[in-house]
């Protein structure tokens, strides 16, 4: 590794330890990342990991314009290195130019949205740490500069997994131990066209819109990007969530360490026309404790124990669901209470319920 990588992975390493933002975070990984990379412009997203779709993102100078297309190539159309594909690949980084050959001219996205704008070549990541994915990383470069070299994309390789490690710890963050869950305040409805055009929405919804406007810095007609992407989601999926659970939504995490539910769905009228509605709610316990889990380090057995201990089974219930005795269960039991530092499962069951104010029936 040269120096100038070792650079970079020390000081991406440090960007852990600096107390800020997760928008802030985004900002300042850009504004280093340009300091060994060349690129004209940047967006750097988080992501559900569940469903892959985008919490939040910062864009630079002309992606902004072109974001909303960004979205529906990504979801309503098959292109070159999209994100959920990086998201499952061996090596989550790829440039446009490698991809195509240097044929940028093969992808659809290029020639209807990258070009139009002004962009040449696209580095696209997905931000992986722990066997997921927390978030995507585009560098843009104009349209007379030169393509991404393999050696820059081993960069941005090898540094990627330190920016996913800190936008996981972001989303997996705790509440205090104090904190009061989301107030509530009844649910969020709004309803858009299907060309995500916002046709009516509800003073809650508009509470909720407003808020995370104020996250990502947008002004106040901005769709913000959490409900643009699942509603370009909703539309990819049409009606083939028929009896089995739609992608399209997401468990957010806001500024006061609580966790909203953004949830949207396909509308059919008589004549053909479709239409989108879109929930804000406070989330429900199935959606926030995978996360929770996430953040404790709980095994994929622990965290299915911790599951079926939300629906009160007791030690003998548990070990005929599971197939195991009563004293393994009692074992993983003992690495769960470690881990969440409590004594009993009322304890826990009040760490999980009441700390975090989930529905026991969510």
């Amino acid at each position: 590794m040269n120096e100038g990588m070792k650079a970079m992975k020390h000081l991406m390493g440090t960007l852990q330890e600096t107390p800020m933002s997760s928008q802030q975070y985004k900002e300042t990984v850009i504004t280093k990342l340009r300091e060994a990379i060349p690129f004209d412009a940047a967006c750097c997203t988080t992501v559900d990991p569940n469903t892959l779709l985008s919490t939040g993102a910062i864009t630079e100078q002309g992606v902004e314009d072109i974001h909303s297309q960004i979205f529906e190539y990504e979801y309503l159309h098959e292109d070159f290195n999209q994100y959920e594909q990086l998201a499952h690949a061996v090596v989550p980084v790829a440039s446009l130019s490698g991809a195509t050959e240097g044929q940028l001219e093969r992808s659809e996205r290029y020639r209807a949205v990258l070009q139009p704008a002004g962009f040449g070549d696209e580095l696209r990541v997905a931000l992986m740490s722990e066997g997921a994915c927390w978030g995507y990383l585009t560098l843009f470069r104009f349209l007379d500069s030169p393509f991404f070299q393999e050696e820059e994309c081993t960069i941005v390789a090898t540094i990627a997994p330190f920016i996913a490690s800190t936008l996981r710890t972001f989303t997996l963050s705790l509440p205090a131990e104090d904190m009061q869950g989301l107030q509530e305040e009844g649910n969020g409805i709004m309803v858009l066209s299907d060309q995500l055009i916002p046709l009516t929405f509800n003073a809650v919804a508009k509470h909720w819109l407003t808020m995370l406007r104020g996250l990502e810095q947008l002004d106040s007609e901005a769709l913000p990007r959490p409900v643009r992407a699942v509603c370009s989601r909703a539309l990819a999926e049409g009606n083939d969530t028929i009896g089995k659970p739609s992608k399209a939504k997401i468990c957010l995490r806001i500024k006061d360490g609580n966790y909203l539910s953004i949830v949207a769905s396909r509308l059919e009228g008589p004549t053909g026309l479709t239409q989108l509605a879109v929930s804000f709610e406070p989330a429900k316990s199935s959606d926030i404790l995978p996360l929770i889990a996430e953040a404790y380090a709980l095994s994929v057995r622990e965290k299915e124990i911790v599951e079926h201990i939300s629906k009160g089974l007791s030690t003998k219930e548990l070990a005929q669901v599971l197939h195991i005795s009563a004293y393994t269960v009692q074992d993983h039991l003992k690495s769960i209470f470690f881990k969440t530092g409590v004594t009993s499962r009322r304890e826990l069951i009040w760490k999980l319920f009441s700390r975090y104010s989930l529905d026991r029936n969510g």
